[in-house]
């Protein structure tokens, strides 16, 4: 088997963050390169059992090679990681003792021009992270009413030049659909004044983030998979999550902090009625952010956050 020398992002503390326990349950939500399963599989001994999930095939085909010397103790899942529910019932589990979700588009999908995703290499507007789903970007782009494209590259790419560019759009796919990345990047391009097009960042990048998050319902799933990863934690178990941008951040900030929360009655009862009390802790107050080495080994890593939470025990065990 070739070496393996990719590095995934903030791989030890992921790995410091899931508190891994030799004969324990845990998933990972987004296998990718399985460079976090790798480091998971290879602390797991006994009953350990790990299971990959990915909604690329692609990736779970590789995953098979670089796996290999634990697949004794590792399951593949074809499926998106917010069908946890789904997933752990048809696998007859209650719960796992931990959980990783690395969000956001993966490496090999940016690396594979020919899936649509790059801004940089011409190819058919796909940026399906599972082709056996139906909508494509090109479906997006030249079939969505202009003031629902004016939305997503707003709220999703928060590109300021949104109005302007979906009106670009339509106005293109009215003479001719727009079939490839560069076709779009050029349409994008021409929506944006001079000064916009001078700045560091490209000019697409917005816009392309854009249209990816909202052909794989990408906010969406993350809010169902914290709403789902809690409650199948096991006591004790802890929940480690990725994001890449500020959209993801804020729904997994403010989904664990509601299963931090206790008691929910207005602040003037005298004493509690709801009877409310917390699911889980937030391990650390603030985000862990990848430090200066892995940013300059690894660029992609400059936006990434790691929130970690931990399944509380059962608070009656806590009395005794």
């Amino acid at each position: 088997m070739p070496e393996f020398t990719h590095r995934p992002v903030l791989l030890q503390e992921c790995i410091d963050s899931l508190n891994i326990r030799p004969e324990g349950t845990y998933l990972d939500g987004t296998l990718g390169r399985a460079g976090h399963s790798r480091e998971i599989a290879r602390r797991l001994e006994g009953a350990g059992r790990l299971i990959c999930v990915d909604r690329d095939q692609a990736a779970l085909d590789a995953a098979r090679e670089r796996l290999a010397p634990w697949m004794d103790r590792v399951t593949l899942i074809h499926s998106n990681f917010d069908q946890i529910d789904a997933i752990l019932d048809r696998l007859e589990l209650p719960g796992v003792d931990g959980m990783l979700f690395d969000l956001g588009v993966s490496s090999p999908q940016l690396d594979d021009g020919s899936r649509g995703f790059s801004y940089l290499v011409d190819a058919p507007l796909d940026m399906r992270m599972d082709r056996e789903e139906g909508l494509t970007a090109a479906d997006v782009v030249n079939t969505w009413p202009q003031e629902e494209l004016r939305r997503i590259l707003s709220q999703y790419g928060e590109e300021r030049y949104a109005p302007q560019i979906a009106a670009a759009v339509v106005r293109r796919r009215e003479r001719t659909p727009i079939a490839t990345t560069l076709e779009l990047v050029e349409v994008i391009k021409g929506a944006m004044p001079a000064r916009a097009l001078k700045e560091k960042q490209h000019p697409a990048k917005r816009s392309f983030q854009a249209i990816r998050i909202a052909v794989n319902d990408e906010l969406a799933s993350v809010e169902r998979m914290i709403q789902r990863a809690v409650p199948r934690l096991n006591r004790g178990g802890r929940l480690a999550v990725i994001t890449f941008h500020s959209l993801e951040d804020r729904i997994v900030k403010t989904g664990l902090a509601q299963f931090a929360r206790g008691c929910t009655c207005p602040p003037d009862f005298p004493v509690c009625v709801c009877g409310k009390t917390p699911d889980i802790r937030l391990v650390h107050k603030k985000p862990i952010l990848p430090t200066p080495g892995e940013i300059e080994e690894n660029p992609r890593a400059r936006s990434a956050k790691l929130r970690v939470a931990e399944k509380l025990k059962d608070p009656l065990e806590n009395e005794r």
